[in-house]
């Protein structure tokens, strides 16, 4: 009825239910079961009735499950001896417990070397027999360990290397003879004792550290490390560095940690222009470095890293050289130095400089790369006629910034150079290069007057230079040949082309006798005269009648200078049989310009006056001028109507003038081709305008030949005839041409008449060749809403009419094809059916020239 706790309840076969099994519990947590089938208690179990539980196999590799009932009984009767091992008895204390056990590595034996003896005290009640595995038994290092059946006494059969093999973990058994394990199974945990049989090894055998020269004590170089595979944390591994030897060995400038192994300086004696390189032997021993401790040697090798500690200097103090004169992009002097810092680094590369003596920028000094000499150079040509010596101060510096505290220019090293400038011969000099005389414009032909002059440098004289004329726009002058003098040719104009601020320039070239020549420019300053008249450059003005104050405004300009210009005098010229004082007036506005007024109404047209306009000194010029008078609001307006109307000038057209003329003229066939495309429908059924129609198709144009007769109808209609002389309040509605001759069009109330009367036989007329007379807006019009509900319906009629014929076919002439015009155009597609729905898009009618404002005026809804 009582079980204590790990207590051996029974065996099951395990094999015989399922052999595959990889995964063994129970069901009940108080029981557990070993994979030999034993099961043993986990806790105290206290039961007055029978217990069941299941052991549960399976295998996971196939999902494989199967089931084992066991079933605890009370016992009810005293099982019989049968054997020793048969026994049931209560232990009355455990010795079955894991026990520490270890071993030598590389122990010497003698082998079978005993470990130690394990024992179960079941055996006082059972027959036990002992065995082991795991790793040393049946798993590599195989036969390693063994123990004895009977005893359980454990043996090791050879050496053990703990650097191989740190310990190992068996598992003993203790079983009956027929299978039953009385026991559980017992961890036995067999640790190799270390034994200080590896030598510590450095990572590197030779290490390479580099440290720059003149640095600081206690500078790091660098970290040696080394390694030991005995156990860790131990004096077998407990490591010591040290420096055996330096090489060379005086003085003693590094030192080494002891634990860390890190290299550093003991000195801040390191040159690298006396030693580049110092190599050290270390040592590292462990046992913490005892005498008996096991050690390696290596090699570190340290460099000097250079720094520019040390300026270059001249080799020479002072140098002398020559130049000729006039010579350039010559060299002339190499100059040379010393430098103890690592050659080809810029530390040993030299710059120089030219301190004193170069302020015209003569020379120039270069460095030689391969040679690190300076080289000396003429830039600019020397004159030996002005100096005659140069003295040069030159320095020389590193271009890598000194490394030493204090002043570098009180430690910069300098040399002088002196440069004697040699003669030579030279020819003429034209100096100044650019040379002006004066002279009035109206001067003679055949005036002497001074010229150019060039001189030898040498002598400063002029004699035996010889003159030529290389240019002469105009050819106005002569030169003498000698002297350099000029003569006057032809007639100087301070007025005429290409002369820029009075002045006339020539080109002189000068030459000595032994060819050797130099070129020079002579500038003429003509002085003004007044010889010309004050003109006016804008021979037509335009004066439009319809403004407030209608005048034009005349500009007069004159060629000469301001003090033989303004004030002008303006004044009209009569001419004989006219009335040209009494019609026009003339103004003052300022003192270059006067304003034109007419003094009696005068028709629109052209004039023809003449003004004369004198200068303050009374030198005056007549200029004729065309007058046009309009009807218009800007001068423009005006000038673009005039020539299109009169096929004289240029008329130039913008792009939005285009688009608009375009608009028109497209929207004029549209409503052709709708009152077309209506006659044709009317082969079916007749359709004729109503009487209110022909109003609202009114064509404002501007003219100013005299009007046609107009006649207004009693029903508000304009009936016009040619010839006519009736009298009515409504403008005609034009006057047509057909076969040549003149036609009337006549819309009468009730009447069927459409514009195919306007259309002549074989021939095609847009609405312009119907119109023929001046149209006046008058109080006879429609209201545009009256306008829109009237032609809406009627329009959607024709433009179905239009769509087929008689076939249900579309008609030839419906499908209208547009060039296209460009990308982006404001004003939208354009076509005979389109409508525009609102007032937007139509802003840049705005921007149209003054001439289309009364087509835009028709185009916009009101």
């Amino acid at each position: 009825s009582k079980l204590d706790a790990e207590k051996f309840v029974g065996r099951v076969n395990l094999k015989e239910c399922f052999q595959s099994a990889n995964l063994i519990h129970s069901s009940d947590p108080d029981f557990q079961i070993l994979e030999d089938g034993s099961v043993y208690t986990t806790n105290a179990v206290l039961s007055s009735e029978e217990r069941s539980f299941s052991i549960l196999l399976s295998n996971t590799e196939n999902q494989e499950e199967k089931k084992i009932l066991v079933l605890l009984q009370h016992q009810t009767k005293v099982l019989k001896k049968r054997h020793s091992k048969e026994k049931v008895l209560r232990r009355a204390k455990r010795r079955w417990a894991p026990i520490p056990c270890s071993m030598q590595e590389n122990s010497l034996g003698p082998f079978p070397l005993f470990l130690q003896q394990i024992q179960s005290d079941t055996a006082q009640n059972y027959t036990i027999f002992y065995s082991i595995r795991g790793p040393g038994v049946d798993r590599e290092p195989k036969n390693l360990f063994y123990v004895e059946r009977d005893t359980g006494n454990l043996f090791c059969t050879r050496p053990v290397d703990r650097e191989e093999y740190e310990s190992f973990e068996l598992i003993a058994f203790a079983t009956t003879p027929d299978g039953y394990t009385p026991e559980l199974p017992l961890p036995l945990v067999i640790r190799i004792e270390d034994e200080n049989d590896n030598y510590p090894i450095f990572t590197e055998k030779t290490y390479v550290f580099t440290i720059s020269e003149n640095c600081r004590v206690g500078s790091t170089v660098g970290q040696v490390c080394a390694t030991d595979k005995d156990e860790p944390d131990t004096m077998h591994t407990r490591l010591k560095y040290s420096i055996i030897e330096q090489l060379p060995a005086y003085p003693t400038l590094f030192s080494m940690h002891p634990t860390t192994g890190v290299i550093t300086t003991s000195s801040s004696q390191l040159d690298r222009e006396l030693i580049d390189k110092y190599q050290l032997k270390i040592k590292v021993q462990d046992m913490d470095g005892q005498y008996f401790g096991l050690q390696t040697t290596s090699i570190c090798i340290i460099n000097i890293d250079d720094v520019n500690d040390n300026l270059p200097t001249f080799t020479r103090t002072s140098y002398v050289t020559s130049v000729e004169e006039n010579t350039v992009d010559v060299e002339i002097l190499r100059v040379t130095v010393e430098d103890k810092d690592l050659m080809n680094t810029a530390n040993w590369r030299a710059n120089y400089t030219i301190l004193k003596g170069n302020e015209n920028e003569n020379f120039k000094i270069v460095t030689d790369p391969k040679t690190n000499e300076g080289i000396l150079c003429v830039v600019k040509p020397l004159n030996y006629e002005e100096r005659k010596q140069v003295d040069l101060q030159i320095v020389v510096v590193n271009e890598a910034p000194y490394s030493k505290e204090g002043s570098l220019r009180s430690t910069m090293s300098t040399a002088t150079v002196t440069v004697n400038v040699k003669n030579q011969d030279e020819g003429p000099e034209c100096s100044p290069r650019v040379q002006t005389i004066q002279t009035k414009e109206n001067v003679p032909v055949g005036t002497e007057i001074q010229g150019y002059k060039a001189y030898d440098p040498e002598t400063r004289s002029s004699s035996g230079i010889r003159y030529k004329k290389l240019s002469d726009p105009k050819e106005w002058v002569r030169i003498n040949e000698n002297t350099g003098s000029i003569t006057i040719f032809r007639n100087l104009d301070r007025e005429a082309e290409m002369i820029r601020g009075g002045i006339y320039n020539i080109t002189i070239l000068a030459s000595d006798k032994d060819g050797r020549s130099c070129t020079g420019t002579l500038g003429i300053i003509l002085q003004d005269v007044n010889d010309n008249g004050p003109s006016i450059p804008k021979h037509t003005v335009v004066i439009c009648k319809t403004v407030l104050s209608p005048s034009a405004d005349i500009v007069a300009i004159d060629p000469d200078e301001p003090i033989n210009g303004p004030p002008f005098d303006f004044r009209l010229e009569n001419i004989p049989d006219s009335d040209i004082e009494r019609t026009w007036r003339l103004t003052k506005i300022n003192d270059t310009a006067a304003r034109l007024f007419y003094e009696k109404d005068l028709p629109f047209g052209t004039y023809r006056i003449s003004v004369r306009v004198a200068d303050r000194h009374g030198r005056s010029l007549i200029t004729p001028l065309k007058v046009l008078l309009c009807d218009c609001v800007t001068e423009n307006d005006c000038t673009l109507r005039t020539d299109a109307r009169t096929g004289g000038g240029d008329v130039r057209l913008g792009k939005w003038a285009i688009l608009a003329i375009l608009l028109g003229i497209a929207l004029l066939f549209c409503i052709l081709f709708t009152l077309v495309c209506g006659g044709t429908g009317a082969a079916k059924q007749p359709k004729v305008f109503p009487d209110d129609l022909a109003q609202q198709n009114l064509i404002v144009s501007n003219t100013e030949a005299p009007g046609d007769d107009k006649i207004c109808s009693t029903d508000g209609f304009t009936t016009h005839t040619v010839g006519s002389s009736a009298q009515g309040v409504c403008g005609t509605m034009g006057s047509g041409v057909k076969n040549g001759g003149q036609e009337s069009i006549e819309m009468v109330k009730g009447g069927h008449q459409t514009l195919e009367s306007c259309r002549g036989t074989g021939h095609h007329h847009t609405l312009d060749s119907c119109r023929g007379g001046h149209v006046e807006v008058d109080t006879c019009r429609y209201t545009y809403s009256e306008w829109h509900n009237f032609t809406q319906p009627r329009l959607g009629e024709k433009v179905q009419l239009c769509n087929q014929d008689d076939k249900h076919k579309h008609a030839q002439d419906y499908v209208l094809t547009y060039n296209y015009e460009g990308k982006g155009s404001v004003a939208g597609s354009i076509g005979c059916c389109s409508e525009r729905q609102e007032e937007d898009g139509l802003e840049f009618l705005d921007h149209l020239e003054p001439k289309f404002r009364t087509l835009a005026e028709a185009c916009i809804k009101r």
